[in-house]
């Protein structure tokens, strides 16, 4: 993403009052967000004016941000699946693997899987806001094996990895940078490795819940219907010739798992 001097300034903007406000928090909840003021220094990475306009109350909004990075919650948004496509990811790697994960996940998703690969593994994870680098660091600071930085998702990751894991956020991004994240993740898959996509898919036309996510879709994902018309390998480019790709869907096809593997 930019990195000009007029995107810094602007995220300056937004993070001191949000640090200001999370070391306001109980102790408790409030991460060591002393730590997320030097994040600027990390990295020229800017928050993309996509995240900034829709998903501003969900990421970037200290308050939501303590509420919504509760397993509950992430169980109730996902009626109840939460368990199940997490245990999905999890078939999927093995302990000792180097593994990417390239956004933070509210709830225990990083945590599971960092405990997966074992004190021999190591999980990277990488977020484009600073809010969500401190409270993922927070969650995971106890665990070796897990590093957690400051980075955008499409751009190429500079290591090699066994398996990458994309956990619904796809659907939180529009169509060209789709396109981007899904190129950067497999091209930093090593050869034999595998890319793990879960997220949103398109629902039997006789799912009770598809007028409701239809609804929910038009207000507050206005992205994530695309992927109820193309399928995830759709986005790989000429780069996905080179994967096999197979395809699980659960919950009346509201969910996917898509599994690219690496020849």
């Amino acid at each position: 993403m930019g990195g000009s001097m007029d995107g810094e300034m602007r995220q300056k903007a937004w993070l001191e009052p949000s640090v200001a406000r999370m070391e306001a928090a109980p102790a408790p909840l409030a991460p060591r967000l002393a730590d997320a003021a030097a994040l600027h220094a990390e990295s020229a990475a800017e928050i993309p004016d996509y995240l900034r306009e829709v998903y501003s109350w969900a990421y970037l909004h200290p308050t939501f941000a303590l509420l919504l990075d509760r397993q509950p919650v992430v169980e109730a948004i996902l009626w109840g699946n939460a368990r199940r496509l997490i245990a999905r990811v999890l078939a999927e790697v093995q302990p000792g693997w180097r593994v990417l994960q390239p956004a933070a996940v509210y709830g225990t998703f990083s945590r599971q899987l960092a405990v997966a690969l074992g004190p021999t593994g190591r999980l990277d994870v990488s977020d484009i806001a600073p809010l969500q680098v401190a409270l993922t660091r927070r969650k995971l600071a106890d665990l070796r094996q897990a590093r957690v930085d400051l980075r955008d998702a499409a751009s190429p990751p500079r290591s090699r990895y066994d398996a990458v894991t994309c956990f619904f956020l796809l659907h939180e991004v529009p169509d060209p940078m789709k396109s981007r994240i899904v190129a950067a993740l497999l091209g930093a898959v090593r050869p034999g490795g595998k890319a793990v996509f879960v997220d949103y898919h398109r629902p039997r036309p006789a799912h009770l819940l598809r007028p409701f996510m239809d609804l929910i879709f038009a207000r507050l994902e206005p992205f994530a219907r695309a992927l109820w018309h193309h399928a995830i390998a759709d986005y790989a480019g000429p780069l996905g010739a080179g994967f096999d790709w197979r395809k699980e869907t659960l919950f009346g096809d509201l969910y996917q798992v898509v599994v690219a593997t690496r020849r």
